[in-house]
């Protein structure tokens, strides 16, 4: 049995060519590791009633990295209803029929409270309308699970209501900055990262003046700047810890639903958040994980419709008359700075961004939906420098009037070249925890399962046809790595196990045309209870670099 976080191992053994052995086959523990290159912006688009377009092709669209043209090297198409690949449901030994058993996990969505830049008020609101939600919403195949930034009070996936009710009725706010306090000068997260990171001179005197006010008695210009950049000091140390929790937060959500299987939907509650310069790669390194792991980032302001009121509510305090027109201003850009980040992560991934609305049951019925059309399109940037920075990201439609595209805004260059081997172990990543039927190499799946007291023994078979793969000549071999995967899932998605065999092929002519007559079949066993589970089969050549993916259903009684 092997853990859910897993990592593909891939490595063929140097053989001297004439000693080598002409098949060799290597079982491992199935584990994965991301690392791409390849740049991918998911984009929806709508038309002027705002309903998703699913019709456009490739060439309908024009991909700029800081405003050069880019080629399109892949393009694919999401669609809502025809994501998942209805399982097929097939006998499990022979002369028994299966049982259809419960309905099998094919949809996972996680709620993703952020208690700690959330009140109390909002997540208040926001629990009521959540529960309502689940309660009319939440069907067989439908699985959600409740996660806090904060890391406490959290629910694993289930469809169990009762639960998922419980878990939010537990979630509060988390914030290490102490109701009430107030600072002199009080100074904001946003005045602190301006007084901070950006130098910003109208910030530091707007709080320095506050300084001169609240500190009393005869202080000097200098003390008062002194006690200023203190204040920004201290509230950005703060500040910038709860972004980094909350980004770690967000990142392990997607770890975790990159292990499930089906479309994966993270519903992120927040009032928002700010991130500073020091915190952008992190945002970024999510958005890539999640688009590579194919999971959908949706966000919810939880202020609802958000008015600022100008020198704060009624418990603040406004200490300076002189600087309340300047921190008002501030207080404005701070609100649509924090809701933006929301945005970005929602845009970034082909997510729904909910805001500015106070239905905010409406607001989880949006997010907690996938886009019914959705484009990826990838692209390898052109001379691209390994150096870390920032490439802003700008798609269009060509003729195509009155519609409206959501893409991803950006990314950050990686700092050191791609490795092959791990761009291999990502394809079989994606493609052991999706839904999708792949058909490049010709592959029969079938499932046996053999009951002893407590437990049974569940096997694989498949069959892989080598007539389509391409083999490399070399030495006088025909070469070629075939990496089998083989997986279960229980019916809440969960994966109870994997392996991998490697079949390493260096075949002599007169073997070769056996080889290529009968196929290679391979054999492989978990231990598992009873219950309902999902089989999923990935194979995977090295040299044409082809793909094959099954599923079975198997409910052992």
């Amino acid at each position: 049995m092997f853990h859910s976080y897993l990592s593909l191992l891939c490595a063929i053994s140097q053989v001297p060519a004439d000693k080598a052995p002409e098949i060799a086959s290597r079982d491992a523990p199935a584990t994965f590791n991301t690392k791409v290159n390849l740049v991918m912006v998911p984009v929806v688009v709508r038309d002027s009633k705002g309903h998703p377009i699913g019709t456009l092709k490739k060439e309908d669209f024009q991909l700029f990295d800081k405003g050069k043209p880019q080629v399109i090297s892949k393009f694919t198409i999401e669609k809502a209803d025809g994501h998942v690949v209805p399982l097929e449901v097939t006998a499990t030994e022979p002369g028994e029929k299966a049982a259809e058993g419960p309905p099998t996990a094919s949809r996972f969505v996680t709620y993703l409270f952020d208690d700690m830049h959330t009140s109390f008020g909002d997540l208040a609101q926001a629990r009521i309308a959540a529960a309502k939600h689940l309660a009319e919403s939440l069907k067989g195949a439908d699985r959600a699970a409740i996660y806090t930034t904060s890391g406490q009070n959290m629910l694993d996936f289930t469809d169990d209501r009762e639960k998922l009710q419980e878990a939010m009725n537990r979630i509060m706010p988390r914030s290490r900055r102490t109701p009430g306090q107030i600072d002199c000068p009080d100074v904001t997260e946003y005045m602190a990262d301006l007084i901070q990171n950006r130098n910003d001179p109208t910030a530091l005197s707007a709080a320095a003046q506050d300084a001169m006010v609240c500190g009393g008695g005869n202080m000097t210009l200098t003390m008062a700047q002194g006690m200023a950049q203190a204040a920004a000091s201290r509230v950005t140390s703060i500040a910038e810890a709860d972004t980094q929790i909350t980004l770690a937060a967000l990142k392990s959500t997607v770890q975790r639903m990159a292990a499930m299987p089906g479309q994966r939907t993270i519903v992120m509650v927040s009032s928002g958040f700010l991130i500073t310069i020091n915190h952008r790669l992190e945002e970024t390194e999510v958005i890539d994980r999640a688009i590579r792991s194919n999971v959908t980032i949706s966000t919810l302001d939880a202020r609802g419709l958000y008015t600022v009121i100008p020198g704060g509510d009624a418990s603040q305090r406004t200490t300076n008359l002189a600087t309340a027109n300047i921190k008002a201003r501030y207080q404005t850009e701070s609100a649509l700075v924090e809701g933006d980040v929301l945005g970005e992560l929602a845009d970034g991934t082909g997510g729904t961004f909910f805001h500015n609305n106070n239905d905010l049951q409406e607001g989880f019925r949006r997010t907690g939906a996938t886009p019914e059309f959705m484009y990826v399109l990838g692209f390898s940037p052109q001379n691209l420098k390994f150096d870390g920075s920032f490439h802003a990201l700008k798609v269009t439609a060509r003729d195509t009037k009155g519609v409206t595209l959501q893409a991803r805004r950006g990314y950050y260059a990686p700092k050191h070249a791609n490795d092959p081997a791990e761009d291999a172990k990502e394809e079989i990543r994606v493609a052991l925890f999706s839904r999708e039927e792949m058909s490049d190499i010709p592959v029969d799946l079938q499932t046996q399962f053999f009951k002893t007291d407590k437990s049974a023994r569940l096997s694989v078979l498949a069959h892989v046809d080598l007539k389509h793969i391409r083999f490399k000549k070399a030495d006088g071999r025909n070469r070629n790595t075939l990496s089998i995967v083989s997986a279960v899932f229980d019916r809440n998605g969960i994966l109870v196990g994997a392996i991998q065999k490697d079949v390493d092929m260096r075949l002599k002519e007169e073997t070769f045309e056996k080889m290529i007559a009968a196929g290679i079949g391979m054999k492989t066993s978990f231990d598992v209870a009873p219950g309902s589970y999902v089989i999923r089969l990935v194979v995977r050549d090295s040299e044409g670099q082809t793909m094959a993916a099954r599923n079975r259903v198997v409910e052992i009684p």
